[in-house]
């Protein structure tokens, strides 16, 4: 009898703590039920080339999967006040702040990512235009028979400041061809129906048939700031904050690099 009593005692043991038996499975799902919610990324153009890189490997030191949508900043700005969900907003510092202000963002979440500074783009094999200095810059804007940019992007909308400001609006207004996107630059590129395009670098590098002719000269330049902000109803905040801190990690910085970009050092509003 006692060799028997032994035996159910093991059994019962054995079910108990085995992922067959309710208990069991109910320990070991848990984990994976969690992690089986998507985090919503809503990221700006000016940060998918390192979020593309970064996204994967997030997700499998993490296991926690992302769902990332690219736009402009002003549309996703936009999308969020009118009500869309997410968990995490990868924008420019204004659209940040207008989110706060609003409430969708909470405050106190505000983290600077990455920066691009603005250059010029032609098609693959075109001829470089030399835009080193400011002279140089001002005479191959004024020489070139065509410029795309997006119109309502942030590097759009610096661009055309930097035009007023240089005094070149007149005379650039014939040739400028305004798009909606930074693939319509690259496709005007491509096809000859624009001579040069105006993007951040970080988003000229990843087009295809297209390349960097150079960046802004450092007196005309302007950096195209790239913003976290938490959303203020985000049901996954320690997730949400492990993936921010792993944006920002020293292991980072090679990609951010590679991708057109400079690490931030602090919140700075772009010049």
């Amino acid at each position: 009898m006692r060799p028997f009593i032994a035996a159910t005692v093991a059994l019962l043991t054995f079910g108990a703590g085995h992922p067959s038996s309710p208990s069991g499975a109910a320990r070991t799902e848990q984990p994976a039920a969690a992690a089986s919610t998507p985090l919503t990324v809503l990221s700006s153009n000016g940060f998918q080339a390192v979020m593309e890189d970064l996204a994967p490997r997030f997700e499998k030191a993490k296991h926690q999967k992302l769902a990332v949508t690219y736009d402009l900043a002003s549309t996703l700005r936009q999308h969020i006040e009118d009500g869309q969900s997410f968990d995490l907003a990868i924008l420019t510092p204004a659209a940040i702040d207008d989110l706060i202000k609003s409430g969708k963002v909470a405050a106190g979440q505000r983290t600077p990512l990455a920066r691009a500074g603005l250059g010029i783009a032609v098609r693959a094999g075109a001829r470089k235009p030399n835009i080193a200095t400011n002279e140089s810059f001002t005479r191959a804007l004024t020489d070139a028979k065509s410029i795309a940019y997006v119109k309502e992007g942030a590097s759009g909308v610096a661009f055309a400041a930097l035009v007023k400001r240089l005094g070149m609006t007149d005379a650039l207004q014939p040739k400028t061809r305004l798009t909606t996107t930074r693939d319509e630059v690259g496709d005007a590129l491509r096809k000859g129906s624009a001579e040069l395009g105006v993007l951040p670098i970080s988003e000229i590098l990843p087009l295809a048939g297209v390349e960097l002719a150079g960046a802004f000269p450092p007196d005309m330049q302007t950096y195209i700031v790239m913003v976290a902000g938490v959303s203020a109803k985000t049901a996954q905040a320690g997730a949400v904050r492990e993936l921010i801190d792993f944006l920002t990690a020293p292991a980072a910085l090679p990609v951010i690099t590679a991708r057109g970009m400079e690490r931030m050092s602090g919140a700075s509003p772009p010049r």
